[in-house]
């Protein structure tokens, strides 16, 4: 069966309103890997007000909740849905009876999910300590709590600023017995954080305690240390009310935005809450007699609409990029971006069911861009965290553009995306210079330049829908860079070192050289070029092949642990974002039927109605915007052209709504369909570009040599011609100038090579490698074992002459977890030394510490040995920039042959460390060692 494209086509009709909401179970996701929360929330909403039950950082707490859980901390007023990082759980409150206290073990309660409700807009759930049945729902920057204190005494709210993340500022601000104004100032994953927020009591609270690491004056308090108890006398079924508005840019903010609820009846804004998430979910109607499918798609369709986040007030204000208070004008500003999962199904499903909030994101991107001088990456309370890789705000803007949304500067997109993609940071440098990234260059250099091709192929798309011809071939021909990295004799894309090929080379393999994943989770990344990548295994029954391959191979992955990597079927992981446009790839080799099989069988078994129903982390709505998309039988496996795939639909009856209109058919084939058949011909044609010539393969033993070395230069081609050029590496002096490679090249000193491949007038890119001549003839006996993803290529590493920098992911470091670093350098002779020196990094954050001391001995015979002194660290520990030490020791000049070097390790990471609740051991990382 020949493969079709599909374009999606619209009727615009008027829209009608059901109860979807009833669908959705807020507790899916918030067991196993999910990092989902329970908790009261209305679309896209500021506030997101759930209960707290992990304040340690832990991955598996990152959404503040998890459902193995038995105590509540508190109730705080930010969550994030679904991420592998923690952040957030901003102004919590605690209400307990009795006296007060602000000791975090002391005010939490143990509770029962038999006491636990949760629906779209609502939480409750009864706190077995003190016997008080708690409430919550919200407005879009409201929350809204009901305490109902269930006997008698003195009843208080805990107000602790110093919940989760750490309080870098701190202010409450008391205006009367019922009022009071909070700015809380933190640091975690999002660096310089501001909420400020605005407490209302519906009766007069009384100040009984209060805790400050700084003296407070008058009604203001202050401190990085900071606390209070609001406290009351309560008869037996008793309720307190509280309000909580927030703002990113003021106390008026807060004020203003207070405005959204101006009374204290709770059953009206629960409804509110409720019709508000009806409005949204009846986007797409889904009808079944089947509650569980209903409850999982709405579910799903649910998460999608937690994110991204409202973050201006109601007059338009907000905290951009230079953290500098602005006023949006024309669109709503939205914080909260994970882009490199959501780019890839959640923010096409938006283009589908939400043009409007598309714009208003690419005009968010656009104002970040315009105020801190870049597109977002992982953008989260105005801060960009840096996390993941690629640009990818890229795809969102090329996408909506394709599709013909409107409300944003189609220019000023195009310079924005053209800004990311020449910067000389993440490895892009190398990337533009020679069409790829190697380990040399950058970690996760795989994975970035797959990404990077793709994301240069949609602002290619860009440019070709704003008729800018040279940019459009440029880009073009950047987004073949993925043939630089795919190795033609084992059919992967892989990693690069020194101009060659990576080994030795297990394609199961996790390591620093992908993005959470292996070579099998990425060789597939070729969105913008799945024809090419066909091509280049020898045509569709080989791709198939190696689709199958995937798919039948053990489900295990090698290498580092990697948590994300779940819901494995062979080596395809649907519980990480990478492989989510996999199953869809047979469509292109004319096998719809093995897309349905895998689709189908990812949607029955990988998404349930229960807590641990979600098969990896939620990841702001991705893993939820898959399903809902595989649900209705239509996916886009590559975001910026108007084309979807398709498959067969999971539930028959799907309407889908445009912007409010009426819901229609797109996927019954019949006279209502909305979706027709096209064929992509004049697409493809628009698309023919010149084709890249994929750079030679520089191969040799190693990086280092002792008297001379073999280098060989091969090219994927046979009909391709080699030209190479050789440099003294130590003097820069030209040993050979350009010539045509016809044989094995032989060298006996330090040297760089340049070489680049030839065809019918087509040059590739110039690609290099450096070898280097070994200082000395030393020879070296590790005693220790050292972790087989950092080992810096083998034991003669430490002995090379290469030194490793600061990025140690690059892999010129070797690492030791568990044990000491124990080593004997052999000098092939006696001779008289004076100095031994050992290098060591520390990336505290890592895990990786420095040893707390370094021995030296040394020997005449490697039997007898004469310690000669110990070199004790002088890093602090709690020093969290990169920092490299060579432990030196000088001594009186002595005759030895032999050297032992031991270095001890920290050991257990202690308890302010965010490795401390995984009960996490310190590596050491150890580079050259050096006698003279």
């Amino acid at each position: 069966m020949r493969n079709f494209l599909f374009a999606i086509l619209f009727i615009t009709t008027t829209a009608f309103a059901q109860d979807f909401a009833k669908h959705v179970n807020p507790f899916v996701g918030t067991g196993g890997h999910g990092h989902t929360f329970p908790g009261a929330t209305t679309p896209y909403g500021m506030v997101q007000l759930s209960p707290d039950t992990r304040i340690d950082g832990s991955w598996d707490g990152c959404g503040g909740y998890h459902y193995s859980d038995n105590v509540i901390y508190g109730f705080s007023h930010t969550h994030l849905n679904g991420t592998g990082v923690s952040d957030f759980g901003d102004i919590m409150l605690m209400p307990t009876m009795g006296e007060p206290s602000f000791d975090n073990k002391v005010y939490s309660s143990s509770f029962s999910h038999d006491n636990e409700k949760a629906s779209a807009g609502f939480y409750s759930v009864k706190l077995d300590k003190h016997n008080i049945d708690v409430r919550l729902t919200a407005s879009t920057r409201v929350g809204f709590h009901e305490y109902t204190f269930n006997k008698d005494g003195q009843a208080n709210i805990i107000l602790d600023l110093n919940h989760r993340d750490k309080l870098l500022e701190g202010r409450i601000r008391v205006i009367d017995d019922k009022t009071v104004e909070v700015l809380r100032r933190s640091e975690a994953w999002a660096t310089n954080q501001y909420v400020y927020a605005r407490i209302e009591f519906n009766v007069p609270m009384k100040i009984n305690k209060e805790k400050t690491n700084y003296k407070s004056e008058g009604k203001v308090y202050e401190g990085v240390e900071l606390a209070l108890s609001f406290s009351k006398q309560v008869k037996k079924g008793e309720k307190i009310l509280v309000k909580v508005s927030l703002s990113p840019t003021s106390y008026e903010g807060a004020k203003l935005n207070s405005s959204e609820i101006k009374h204290w009846d709770f059953e009206k804004v629960k409804k509110e809450a409720e019709a508000l998430w009806n409005k949204e979910l009846s986007k797409i109607e889904v009808t079944s007699n089947d509650k569980e499918k209903l409850a999982i798609f709405y579910t799903a369709l649910y998460h999608t609409m937690m994110q991204p986040n409202i973050a201006q007030d109601l007059d338009g204000k907000y905290r951009g990029r230079d953290n500098q208070i602005h006023t949006a004008e024309g669109f709503n500003y939205y914080t909260v971006f994970s882009l490199w999962d959501t780019f890839r199904a959640a923010h096409p499903l938006y283009t589908l069911i939400d043009k409007k909030r598309t714009s208003d994101y690419i005009n968010t991107f656009l104002k970040q861009y315009e105020q801190g001088g870049r597109l977002p990456v992982w953008e989260l309370a105005s801060n960009e965290t840096d996390c993941m890789i690629g640009y990818h705000s890229v795809s969102v803007m090329a996408d909506a553009m394709a599709k013909g949304i409107k409300g944003f500067d189609y220019e000023k997109a195009f310079e924005a995306s053209k800004a990311s993609a020449i910067r000389d940071v993440l490895g892009l440098e190398a990337y533009k210079k020679q069409g790829f990234i190697s380990i040399d260059d950058d970690h996760e250099s795989v994975s970035k330049t797959v990404e990077y091709a793709y994301d240069d192929w949609c602002i290619a798309q860009m440019a070709q829908i704003l008729n800018k011809k040279e940019e459009y071939e440029y880009f073009m021909k950047r987004s073949q860079n993925w043939k630089n990295l795919f190795d033609w004799e084992t059919g992967f894309i892989r990693p690069k070192k020194n101009g060659g090929w990576d080994k030795p080379f297990d394609p199961r393999e996790v390591n620093n050289n992908f993005t959470e994943g292996n070579a099998w989770q990425y060789t597939f990344f070729v969105p913008q070029d799945i024809s090419g990548m066909i091509e280049a295994y020898g045509g569709a029954e080989k791709f198939e092949a190696k689709l199958d391959e995937m798919f039948n191979s053990e489900s295990k992955t090698t290498g580092r642990e990697q948590a994300d990597v779940t819901g494995l079927i062979g080596q395809y992981a649907h519980g990480n974002e990478p492989s989510h446009h996999m199953a869809y790839l047979y469509n292109y080799v004319g096998k719809p039927e093995k897309t349905n099989e895998k689709v189908k069988y990812i949607l029955e078994n990988f998404y349930k109605n229960t807590p641990d129903g979600l098969i990896g982390n939620e990841d702001c709505g991705q893993m939820s915007a898959w399903y809902v998309l595989s649900s209705m039988g239509i996916y886009d496996v590559r975001p910026g052209d108007v084309l979807w795939e398709v498959n067969k639909p999971f539930i028959d009856n799907i309407k889908v709504s445009i912007d409010g209109k009426k819901p229609e058919y797109i996927n019954q084939p019949n006279e209502k369909t909305r979706i027709l058949p096209q064929f992509s011909m004049e697409f493809e044609e628009k698309e023919k570009v010149s084709s890249i010539l994929p750079v030679p393969v520089i191969e040799a033993e190693s990086k280092a040599f002792k008297d001379k070395m073999k280098i060989e230069i091969k090219s994927q081609n046979p009909e391709d011609e080699i030209y190479y050029s050789l440099f003294d590496k130590d003097t820069s002096m030209t040993l050979m100038s350009i010539k045509k490679y016809e044989s094995p090249i032989m060298i006996d000193k330090s040297s760089a090579i340049f070489c680049y491949t030839e065809n019918n007038g087509k040059k590739s890119n110039i690609v290099s490698a450096q070898f280097f001549k070994k200082p000395n003839n030393f020879t070296i006996n590790i005693k220790s074992k050292y972790n087989p993803q950092y080992h810096a290529g083998g034991d003669e590493g430490l002995l090379d002459g290469i030194y490793g920098n600061e990025n140690w992911r690059k892999g010129e470091w070797q690492g030791y977890q568990t044990q000491d670093f124990e080593c004997v350098v052999d000098m092939q002779s006696t001779r008289k030394i004076s100095s031994i020196t050992s290098n060591y990094l520390q990336d505290t954050r890592a895990w990786i510490l420095m040893p707390t001391k370094v021995e030296y001995y040394i020997s005449e015979d490697n039997i007898n040995f004469t310690k000669v002194g110990t070199v004790d660290n002088t890093i602090d520990p709690k020093e969290y920039e990169v920092v490299i030490k060579p432990f030196e020791l000088k001594i009186k000049p002595q005759k030895a042959r032999y050297v032992k070097v031991i270095a001890t390790n920290f050991g257990k990471l202690p308890e302010w460390h965010q490795g401390f609740p995984f009960d996490g051991e310190a590596f050491i990382f150890v580079d050259e060692i050096e006698v003279k």
